[in-house]
């Protein structure tokens, strides 16, 4: 079940958004339809998804029999990764249709989807009675009996008795690992607790029960999470299963993702400034966002309940079984106009609160920096999360500026390095990674680009200041992507800073384009489209080599926990291939003199490094659990395998609880703020608890310090004591 709600996350989860096509696109003109849901809509945008890609996409694949066979393979995956749904019969219904989607896409045929889609729905309703059929007695635990979750290799099952079997073993297991957890806590409250204060503990019954009521409860939330689905949502998976076969970065964005994407790329919204989640029937205040108009009002809470949205001076609309999207659609709104919440509190009073809209930046989107102290001189940390600008607004924020700005910070805290963090970047603005790797060059080429048409533009940074010249680290890792890798690269190939983190970046050498499909289309009733991210163009460094599949190589490459994982873009069947062009013009930055010997220095120091050497064992040993798939459902097993998982965990627990020797601090203008300000305070704590728990950081701090030129010329202050503020 969790493979599917995983599923639709990740397949509208957008990594970036770069340059604007330039390639000429006709209009569709349509007769108005009076029904939004008329199928001629979904046939519509296949249509459209199909021209806008061969017209626009880099290198668009063939629509024929092999493009057929992997559209095919892709969506029955989506549809159901654990085979918990179809039967072996449904399969070879649908496997009529493996060679035929070609001309059903051209043909804008929607048999194939319509099959599916509705014997989807009845599988899924038929599933509820298997898990609840199963959680209505209690399981036997001593019979010995096993689960295979290699989902890949297991087929699909051959009867509905079959069927509700895999779903009574899969449930099985789920409270077996639930029950297991619940005579720990109970043990160990046993130990903990004062003599004169025992309880009785919970018997195997109470225990065993409890198990199955929280089962049975998580499982009815993920199927609520699928009803609140709708056959739009569905057909989006369809549609972008069709667009992703072009390549990993091609999809299809529904509105509401358009939506999403928007606010994740400007990070920034128009609303109350709150997060929102199901929970049952209700809809449920998670979170109040620093600084926004819910923040301000101090009436608004963490665990409220929204019963009624009301604008301004209309008549509330009761929100209680409502799909969340339209829950957030009623809530969210233009800044400075009203809405009218009526919530319920945890201890049950009914409350109307008025809120004023406005707009809400969202502070984790945004680049944060820290000053950390070695040997008497300071260092600077900038975290860059994503290369984020508003392509709306020239004047808002965009990662860029304030890149610049928390350097000129770092500067009047006299550090002598900066740390540059690039880990999780999944990539964004193009301009914003040209703004930022021109901070610490003098002028020059930063990243070439090349068209389908072969046309290739190299982008530089004119701007001869340079406003950090100091050492530089660049932290990287296997989840850098994209304008990440350019970064990267950029100051590699410069050979400005130094390159340190997993083997390799992700590999994400190409460009997408958002296109707005609503613009191709005259006199439609059928209401908003959508967007289509295609790819485009590609990308190279300036030595002329691609970071498609290779992606940038850490001149210090540091072991972590997902080495020997699957999980870049050279694992993916049809990501496309890397290559290579001319090198740019450029001048290798020569004001480091001990730069190679800071490298040599650093891979001593990781060859001598125990904890170095444990996160790589650690890391191995995490790769040969990953295939291990066979779970015994006897408890007596069961709980031999989890304490031998756990006695070889112990070896591991270190890594966790590693401590660095450094203290990380905030700057003075954010320890104002944070004085007023206790979420953010908790936010910068936690991060500044990270901070002295990586081990990736200390070397990199140790990196810099290795770079400080040895006969002292530039460096202008060691620290003052009396200067040192604390966080």
């Amino acid at each position: 079940m969790n493979n599917i709600i995983q599923f639709m996350k990740r397949n509208y989860k957008i990594l970036l958004i770069i340059a604007l096509l330039s390639v000429g696109l006709v209009s569709f003109t349509l007769i108005p339809k009076q029904n939004p849901t008329d199928p001629e809509k979904d046939k519509l945008l296949i249509e459209l998804l199909t021209f806008v890609i061969e017209k626009g996409h880099y290198n668009p694949a063939a629509i024929d029999d092999a493009f057929s066979k992997g559209v095919y393979k892709d969506y029955l995956n989506a549809l159901d990764p654990s085979k918990r749904f179809f039967l072996q019969s449904d399969i070879q219904e649908f496997s009529s249709y493996e060679t035929k989607l070609d001309e059903q896409i051209k043909d804008k045929d929607l048999t194939f989807f319509d099959l599916t889609y509705n014997r989807l729905m009845q599988r899924m309703e038929q599933s509820k009675s298997y898990y609840k059929t199963a959680l209505e007695k209690p399981f036997d635990y001593k019979k010995v009996e096993n689960f295979n979750t290699d989902y890949e290799k297991i087929p699909f099952a051959k009867s509905k008795e079959e069927l509700e079997e895999r779903w009574r073993l899969q449930v099985k297991l789920s409270a077996l690992s639930s029950l297991v957890e619940k005579q720990k806590l109970e043990e160990d409250k046993l130990k903990n607790k004062d003599e004169t204060k025992k309880s009785e503990p919970k018997t195997f019954e109470q225990l065993e029960k409890e198990t199955r009521e929280s089962t049975l409860n998580s499982l009815n939330d993920n199927f609520n999470f699928i009803a609140d689905l709708d056959r739009e949502d569905w057909f989006s998976v369809y549609v972008n299963t069709i667009a992703s076969r072009f390549d990993p970065h091609t999809s299809y964005m529904a509105p509401s993702e358009k939506e999403r994407f928007d606010v994740s790329m400007s990070g920034k919204l128009e609303g109350i400034g709150a997060r929102l989640q199901k929970k049952g029937d209700f809809t449920e205040i998670t979170e109040l966002i620093s600084g926004g108009p819910a923040w301000r009002g101090k009436e608004l809470e963490a665990g409220d309940i929204v019963l009624k949205v009301a604008q301004a001076d209309a008549e509330p609309i009761d929100v209680v079984g409502m799909r969340l999207d339209d829950v957030v659609k009623k809530i969210k709104g233009p800044k400075g106009t009203e809405v009218r919440l009526t919530i319920k509190r945890q201890d049950g009073a009914i409350k109307v609160i008025t809120i004023i809209r406005d707009q809400v930046e969202i502070e984790e989107t945004y680049v944060k920096s820290s000053v950390v102290e070695k040997d008497g001189l300071k260092y600077g940390v900038i975290y860059l999360p994503k290369f984020y600008i508003d392509f709306e607004d020239q004047n808002s924020r965009d990662a860029g500026k304030d890149v610049a700005i928390e350097v000129e910070r770092l500067k009047k805290e006299g550090v002598q390095g900066i740390v540059m963090d690039v880990r999780d970047n999944g990539g964004g603005s193009l301009k914003t990674v040209v703004d930022i790797a021109g901070l610490f060059i003098e002028q020059g080429p930063i990243v070439q680009i090349k068209s389908s048409a072969g046309k290739k533009e190299v982008l530089y940074d004119r701007d001869i200041k340079v406003q950090w010249d100091g050492p530089l680290v660049i932290m990287i890792n296997e989840f850098s992507a994209s304008a990440s890798e350019i970064l990267a690269a950029a100051i590699q190939d410069y050979k400005r800073g130094v390159i340190i983190g997993s083997k390799q970046s992700y590999g994400k050498g190409t460009v997408q384009n958002v296109i707005d499909l609503n613009q191709f289309v005259r006199g439609s009733t059928y209401g908003d489209l959508g967007a289509l991210k295609t790819t485009t163009q590609k990308f190279y460094r300036i030595n002329g080599g691609s970071t498609q599949l290779e992606g940038v190589k850490s001149d210090i490459a540091i072991p972590d926990r997902y080495s020997y994982l699957k999980m870049g873009e050279k694992d993916m069947d049809n990501a496309m291939p890397w290559d290579k062009i001319d090198p740019a013009d450029y001048q290798v930055w020569n004001k480091q003199n001990n730069f190679d010997l800071a490298i040599s220095k650093s891979k001593t120091r990781m060859q001598a490094n125990p904890q170095m050497k444990l996160i790589d064992e650690n890391a191995k040993w995490l790769d040969d659990r990953n295939k291990e798939n066979v779970y015994s459902l006897n408890i007596d097993k069961f709980k031999a395998e989890q304490k031998s998982l756990e006695e070889k965990n112990k070896k591991y627990k270190s890594i966790a609880d590693y401590k660095n020797i450094f203290e990380f601090k905030s700057l003075p203008y954010e320890l104002e703020a944070m004085s007023k300000d206790s979420i953010l305070k908790e936010k910068r704590d936690r991060w500044h608890e990270s901070l002295s728990k990586d081990i990736y950081i200390e070397e990199a701090i140790h990196i810099l310090n290795d770079l400080q030129s040895e006969n002292g010329k530039g460096l202008t202050t060691k620290v003052k004591k009396d200067k040192v503020v604390k966080s």
